[in-house]
């Protein structure tokens, strides 16, 4: 049962029935039929999945290659040149590449269990395949050497246009699924008037508004000035109005990467960790919340930009507090979920429900440490928000210690773990090497410590971020974070060995492994049984409609007079 099997008229399946008809429409076939049955009922999704998992691997090699050369260990073809074309790819690839394609087929499977269908696959189809051209065309423009601009693609750096219209084609397909899913929800409200939406669809529409909201911006970034600039249409563009549209984008682009792994918090792991979702409720009031602050957050980012007022600052730095709130309710609703489980397993003290929960499953394990690593990151988060702080530690090591906590565990393990429990599910096949299942977790995060633990203290010690060679030619101050380098650079080891176990997991079980009968998709019962109507938070119109008056309120003026200044504009700038 999940906690959408509040099912409607209509005709609508939900995921008990949606699981139950295919069961019952293959009740008599084999194993091997039953499981290839699976395949191709999910093939849309595990399209997504592979392009996900191989720009991780691919990312991976570019992470601990940059790890290695910080410390001066010789590594392969190193230079400059190299150094930064791969730090440009491992951006891209993790944080744009391997997230979407993975949301993305998370959505889907969502939407095909709990609604029943999907509807516009078709466009579903094309949308995979603009999004994978896109990808191709970028990773191109980045081998080249010509489009080493770094995740942030900040200008003056101007990579060619290529690189722009890949980048332009992957959010273009990202559109599509937005669609896709928006088309879903409405037949289901069609099929089921005056019923809430079920609560994992809740948060992957929640997911998708915030996405379409974040990428207007980048659009309007792109399109009117990345894209003429590099093809020659005009000579220079405003590199602050540049970042201001970008980091319109860049925040609320943490909360696209950051919602779907919690719907797996929520609608997963109390189900694996054999217990109850504490509240159906409150999940559904942090996703609003997150529609409404995610985007009128992005100064926190530009405090040290000129032509931006400081009460302006200052109210985007109140907003990125308030958008804290709603995770912390996450944390208290996911862990009195996990303490329900271990109490139904015969918990009686204060702590021993700890002891009563799965830690040798990959998925719980992963999501657990993933939000432990998350709750560490959250105390950095809110230095940066803060102005004087932010001061201290922007452009340091300390960024990047911070970004690698919260998306680069919080989210990515979420998802590595999402991977483990899906496979058997979509291809009908068992998980091989399940030790190294087990163990990949728990190696991502001691190297995720070694490698964003040290950044933090480097960062404070002064050490900036981006930089192929740290000694400083020698330079007394830089003595000082040479331990800790190497140690972080150990980390970035051992977080290398993690993702070969991942890969090693996901290539032998979707190739050899062996048959089964798929385990159904089943989600988390909520202690108290849901609403069966639709209240004030599944008013997603109502909703975005606030959303957007916040952003015109955040936004519209500072833009306005970004644009009336007496700009000079730059350039382009391609460093190899």
């Amino acid at each position: 049962m999940s906690d959408a099997a509040t099912s409607g008229a209509g005709g609508t399946t939900m995921p008990g029935g949606a699981a139950a008809s295919s069961a019952g429409s293959t009740a008599g076939a084999s194993v091997e039929e039953r499981a290839a049955a699976a395949a191709r009922r999910h093939r849309l999704e595990v399209y997504h999945f592979a392009v996900a998992v191989a720009a991780f691997g691919l990312a991976s090699v570019m992470g601990v290659m940059q790890s290695l050369t910080r410390t001066g260990v010789h590594v392969p073809f190193q230079n400059e040149a190299v150094y930064y074309m791969s730090m440009t790819a491992h951006g891209v690839l993790m944080a744009i590449v391997f997230t979407t394609f993975f949301i993305m087929g998370l959505g889907y499977v969502l939407l095909r269990e709990t609604l029943g269908r999907i509807e516009l696959e078709g466009l579903a189809w094309a949308s995979w395949w603009v999004a994978v051209i896109g990808t191709a065309m970028t990773g191109v423009a980045i081998a080249s050497g010509t489009s080493t601009v770094l995740y942030t693609f900040y200008p003056p750096l101007e990579a060619h246009w290529s690189f722009y219209l890949g980048a332009t084609l992957v959010v273009v397909g990202s559109w599509g699924f937005c669609a896709v899913v928006i088309a879903s929800y409405r037949a289901f409200r069609k099929a089921n008037p005056g019923r809430p939406v079920p609560l994992a669809v809740h948060g992957i529409l929640t997911t998708v508004i915030i996405w379409l909201l974040a990428t207007t911006g980048l659009a309007v970034e792109d399109l009117t000035m990345l894209l003429p600039w590099s093809l020659g249409l005009v000579q220079k563009i405003d590199p602050l109005i540049a970042r201001t549209w970008f980091w319109w984008f860049g925040h609320p682009l943490v909360y696209f990467w950051l919602l779907p792994a919690y719907v797996i918090w929520y609608t997963v792991l109390p189900r694996v960790a054999g217990g109850r979702l504490f509240s159906d409720q409150i999940a559904r009031a942090v996703f609003v919340m997150f529609i409404l602050f995610s985007t009128p957050v992005g100064f926190h980012h530009q405090f040290g930009d000129p032509g931006i007022g400081a009460g302006w600052k200052l109210a985007h730095s109140v907003a990125t507090y308030i958008i804290i709130f709603p995770s912390l309710v996450t944390a208290f609703a996911v862990i009195a979920s996990l303490e329900t489980a271990g109490r139904i397993k015969g918990a009686r003290g204060l702590f021993d429900w700890l002891g009563k929960l799965p830690w040798a499953d990959p998925l719980f394990a992963s999501v657990a440490l993933a939000m432990l690593t998350f709750a560490i990151g959250g105390f950095g988060g809110a230095i940066n928000a803060a102005y004087a702080m932010n001061g201290m530690v922007h452009n340091t090591a300390f960024i990047q210690g911070h970004f690698h906590l919260t998306v680069g565990t919080a989210v990515a393990l979420t998802f590595l773990g999402a991977c483990y429990w899906l496979l058997p599910r979509l291809l009908g096949r068992e998980l091989r090497f399940r030790r190294l299942a087990q163990a990949q977790p728990y190696l991502w995060f001691a190297g995720m410590m070694m490698f964003s633990l040290t950044n933090h203290v480097t960062g404070l010690q002064g050490m900036p971020r981006r930089l192929f060679a740290v000694d400083y030619q020698g330079a007394a101050v830089a003595r000082q974070w040479q331990g800790l380098t190497e140690l972080s650079a150990a980390g970035g080891v051992v977080l290398f060995l993690s993702s070969l176990c991942f890969l090693a997991v996901v290539v032998a079980t979707a190739f050899w492994g062996r048959r089964i009968a798929p385990p159904p998709i089943e989600l988390a019962v909520p202690l108290s049984a849901p609403t069966t109507t639709r209240g004030v938070w599944d008013r997603f119109g109502l909703w975005s409609i606030v959303a957007v008056v916040l952003i015109a309120a955040a936004y519209a003026y500072p833009i306005y007079h970004l644009y009336a200044m007496h700009r000079f504009g730059s350039v382009g700038y391609q460093p190899f």
